[in-house]
């Protein structure tokens, strides 16, 4: 099997919320693509409600690209405490940390309808809780965002080096 890259990180040593570069791939025409982990709450202490995260997902979809170019993707993390986000080329981290917090402060204030939320449009349209998704990024803001830089694991002594 692949090595997962965020199977590699100390998710002990870190500490939400935050932005942190999770890795950069180049594609075969040179181009950069970079995932970034803007985790919300911190690993193993907590857990967003599906409903709510569901409801972070579109809401940060839209408002990460409302303050951020080349964004080409925003998705929930499986463990529920943040989201990966990628984006074409490799924008520098503080530029990113501004954007999530935009976008989390879109979040926050958002007193419309949901976007994208119809049957036509999405896949499970009838599991959102916006209440609680703007209480997130509320909290979120509240603790204030960091970069965050990349904990591995120590896998033998080599001490957990710290990467970007």
């Amino acid at each position: 099997m692949a090595n997962v890259e965020s199977f590699d990180l100390d998710h002990t040593r870190v500490h939400a919320p935050y932005v942190r570069l999770a890795g950069v791939k180049t594609t075969p025409r040179g181009d950069h693509i970079s995932k970034y982990d803007l985790r919300l709450l911190q690993p193993n202490q907590g857990a967003i409600d599906p409903a709510a995260i569901h409801t972070l997902e579109h809401l940060l979809a839209g408002y990460l690209r409302d303050h951020l170019s080349d964004v080409v993707d925003v998705s929930p993390m499986g463990c529920r405490t943040g989201m990966y986000m990628a984006v074409i080329g490799a924008p520098d981290e503080q530029a990113v940390l501004k954007a999530f917090e935009s976008a989390l402060r879109d979040t926050a204030a958002h007193d419309r309808p949901i976007p994208g939320v119809s049957e036509l449009e999405c896949g499970n349209y009838r599991d959102h809780d916006l209440v609680a998704a703007r209480q997130h990024a509320r909290d979120a803001l509240a603790q204030g965002l960091k970069v965050q830089q990349t904990v591995l694991l120590d896998r033998g002594g080599s001490g957990g080096t710290a990467t970007s």
